[in-house]
């Protein structure tokens, strides 16, 4: 059933390029416990102890202040078609913001995007897999292209002013360390 090692396999590394969508948990010492849905080409698995994701502008920072606190994260990715298949990946991440020295090496791994606020730069410590018997089947149709649209609107200033607004504090009310 459940397999664990200490770094992400080319098979896994494989896996992990064909999903579509995975999902990011974290949490502070206290507080709420965020688990969000990730989609879009956001992720690259750099070497086995290594990914990096692409932050994208949100209603919520919620990982960001998380990892102030308490510099922990998962990545789960689910096989929704084909063999059923439950990966996670644990390890810490570094936050990388627009400003930062590494910022344009990384982003170059991906692709142009208006709406970008961060770069996880995750070390992963720990890799499991369990079945996923239970997750069902669903079939991908397409990215949703509402956030995108909703960025080419706004512009990059007003993106910044709204990371000002909405993003500066996480649901419990801690600071994410945004920078406009």
């Amino acid at each position: 059933m459940a397999t664990q090692s200490d770094s992400i396999s080319d098979a896994l590394k494989t896996f992990i390029e064909q999903q579509k969508i995975f999902f990011v948990g974290s949490a502070d010492v206290d507080g709420r416990v965020n688990i969000s849905p990730k989609g879009a080409d956001t992720l690259h698995v750099l070497d086995p102890n290594r990914v990096v994701w692409l932050n994208l502008t949100g209603s919520g920072n919620e990982t960001a202040a998380h990892l102030l606190n308490k510099n922990r994260i998962t990545l789960m990715f689910c096989s929704f078609g084909g063999k059923p298949m439950i990966l996670r990946l644990y390890g810490t991440a570094r936050t990388v913001h627009p400003g930062d020295s590494e910022w344009s090496k990384l982003y170059e791994l991906f692709e142009e995007n208006i709406g970008a606020r961060l770069i996880f730069d995750v070390t992963v410590d720990a890799v499991q897999t369990s079945c996923g018997y239970q997750v069902p089947l669903y079939q991908f149709e397409d990215d949703r292209e509402n956030l995108q649209r909703w960025n080419a609107n706004k512009g990059k200033a007003e993106i910044k002013a709204y990371w000002q607004e909405f993003n500066v504090k996480s649901i419990d009310g801690k600071p994410t360390d945004i920078n406009g």
